[in-house]
């Protein structure tokens, strides 16, 4: 499990974002803080953080203070930032700091379960080690920034793109536009339409496989695993 520290100063806005993401398999809320000095003390309690979400306004400090005292003391904690500071000069300074992403409020569920499983797939291609070849840091470096949604053209639907999204996330190999439709329930049609979206805007990789006969099957893998 991927454990995450919450913090937000609003105290209902902590259990929302909480129990979104509880919501993502794979994640954990190990915890909630809604000051700077309770973040800094939750990160000693809870040594096997893995990342937090961290509202940028706080009461006693800046969320970014915060990012600085953790790394100051040692704390190589991931950080995605979550909050309405939009200013450029707070998302340029959040990037300096090593923050991973940046979320801006008001979202939608949809918007923290694309970070968070963005960055689950991020720690899946780092949890390889050795070394990289320049495909392999790109992969790396794109993980994070492949939950942005693609634009889609008149008559795709997001949730039907998310269908096949999370499908391709979930399988260890490549699959078939009929092998996305058995696990989304979609029609074969559909699914071959949105997997063919998906690779024209670069989120998805084609591969092709040679059977004895015939025409070469389409499959397709996730582009940051491919």
């Amino acid at each position: 499990m991927i454990e995450v520290l919450v913090v937000d100063d609003d105290a209902r806005v902590a259990r929302v974002n909480a129990a979104y993401v509880e919501k993502v398999p794979g994640f954990h809320a190990a915890g909630e803080a809604h000051s700077a000095a309770e973040a800094l003390r939750l990160m000693e309690a809870l040594p096997n953080l893995d990342l937090v979400l961290m509202d940028h306004y706080l009461p006693d400090e800046t969320g970014l203070a915060v990012v600085q005292e953790m790394r100051r003391r040692g704390h190589q904690t991931d950080v995605i930032m979550v909050t309405a500071a939009r200013d450029v000069s707070t998302v340029q300074a959040a990037l300096r700091q090593g923050a991973l992403q940046y979320l801006v409020k008001p979202f939608a569920f949809a918007g923290l379960r694309a970070k968070l499983e963005a960055y689950a797939d991020l720690r899946r291609t780092l949890d390889g080690g050795g070394e990289a070849e320049q495909s392999e840091v790109d992969r790396i470096f794109g993980a994070l920034s492949a939950s942005a949604e693609p634009h889609l053209p008149k008559g795709h639907s997001p949730p039907t793109a998310d269908l096949v999204r999370r499908a391709l996330l979930g399988a260890e190999g490549a699959l078939s536009a009929q092998e996305i439709a058995e696990e989304t329930g979609l029609s074969r049609q559909t699914a071959q339409r949105y997997l063919k979206l998906l690779e024209r805007t670069g989120r998805a990789r084609l591969t092709l496989k040679y059977g004895d006969a015939g025409r070469p099957e389409h499959r397709y893998v996730w582009a940051t695993r491919a």
